[in-house]
């Protein structure tokens, strides 16, 4: 079975239903009830619409688990891809990656929060498990080569680096509030400097 081309532009509908609005309900569904065990008549009657209004919008319930994990997946890529488009050296884009990776789990919680407890019982949840494992093979080349510039600890291997800073960024979903007293751009210098000390690149260079 081939992937499932993701709609380019959000399908409109009733007034308080399009599917930007109606995602954000389907999605807590998956969370509190897993993805698997949420049947179509249990997100119809979520949403409070009829089986046919929900298929206006998707044509199937794989099609909303993957649209809702690119809205995290597409930002993480999107955040690597712009890090390394630049002429940066190695730190400098662990910095640009760092920041952005915290503004993104702060702003796509419950996305990134589906995507973290996904089984790989489905081709969607495998494609999705893939590039994120993909996006922790990139952020250890990128510190292979600050390890290769003396800009990171010799006692921790590239790999370790990459899982342990992706680990610290995702925690940042279990407790993060959007009405709390923690603003997104102060978590990510909190985050930032906490690499810092943790991996210890390279106390000459300011990682701020």
């Amino acid at each position: 079975m081939g992937a499932i081309q993701v709609p380019q532009a959000t399908r409109r509908g009733r007034p308080g239903h399009d599917q930007n609005s109606m995602l954000e309900v389907i999605v807590q569904l998956f969370m509190d009830r897993g993805y698997d065990a949420s049947s179509l008549d249990m997100i119809a009657k979520r949403l409070g619409l009829s089986k046919s209004a929900v298929y206006h919008h998707f044509s199937s319930k794989a099609e909303m688990l993957e649209i809702a994990l690119e809205r995290a997946l597409g930002e993480l890529e999107r955040v690597f891809d712009e890090a390394e488009a630049e002429d940066l050296d190695a730190v400098a884009q662990i910095r640009r990656i760092v920041r952005e990776a915290v503004l993104v789990a702060c702003e796509r919680q419950q996305y990134l929060v589906l995507l973290l407890r996904l089984h790989g019982n489905s081709e969607v949840e495998l494609r999705a498990m893939e590039r994120r494992r993909a996006l922790t093979a990139r952020l250890s080349r990128i510190f292979e080569t600050a390890k290769a510039e003396g800009d990171l600890r010799d006692d921790i291997d590239p790999p370790l680096a990459a899982r342990l800073t992706f680990g610290l960024v995702n925690s940042l979903v279990e407790w993060y509030r959007p009405d709390g007293p923690d603003e997104p751009e102060d978590l990510a210098e909190t985050v930032l400097s906490y690499v810092r000390s943790g991996l210890r690149v390279n106390e000459v260079r300011d990682f701020r």
